[in-house]
């Protein structure tokens, strides 16, 4: 009997359904919010909790629990240091998901798939430019300097006289 063991299998053999949901949380960690269908939001969203927490415990047993699922070294370097302090102050629900329309093609309902705390993206500073004032020129100076003279261009050479005479076509009088 089957008692319990409800989960999605997205219409997919296993291995391609574990690698799918992989896909979907690498996605996640890495842009912090795509644009998924909802059952694949739902089903991926577990692995996705199940790495931040992982994350914020910090050990290097989850550590390597969290690169036996991702297979990234960065990926994991970077939810460690990055993405898990994000979160300190939650225990869970890492992660929501928002209804957008349906999809046109074959009318599947898509969500937005996000983190809830997202790392600001650092702003860069500009620096005020130094404004110099121009001395103006002398009337004398102004005469005596010369308009640009333009360069002759000479034509292009064509190859062969231009192709295009030759497989011109000549059409039939009707």
């Amino acid at each position: 009997m089957r008692h319990r063991k409800k989960r999605f299998l997205l219409n997919r053999f296993t291995a391609w359904r574990k690698a799918t949901l992989i896909s979907l949380a690498k996605n996640l960690l890495i842009h912090q919010r795509i644009i998924t269908t909802e059952v694949k939001a739902k089903a991926s969203s577990p692995l996705a909790e199940k790495l931040i927490s992982l994350a914020k415990e910090g050990s290097l047993a989850s550590m390597r629990q969290a690169y036996r699922i991702l297979g990234d070294h960065r990926l994991v370097s970077y939810l460690f240091k990055e993405i898990a302090p994000l979160f300190k102050q939650r225990s869970s629900g890492f992660t929501r998901i928002i209804k957008l329309k349906n999809r046109r093609g074959d009318n599947a309902s898509c969500v937005i798939f996000e983190l809830t705390e997202k790392k600001q993206k650092a702003t860069k500073i500009k620096k005020e430019k130094e404004t110099t004032q121009e001395k103006p020129l002398p009337k004398e100076e102004i005469f005596e300097k010369k308009p640009p003279v333009e360069k002759e261009k000479k034509p292009t050479k064509k190859f062969l006289g231009g192709l295009k005479g030759i497989f011109k076509k000549e059409r039939d009088a009707l």
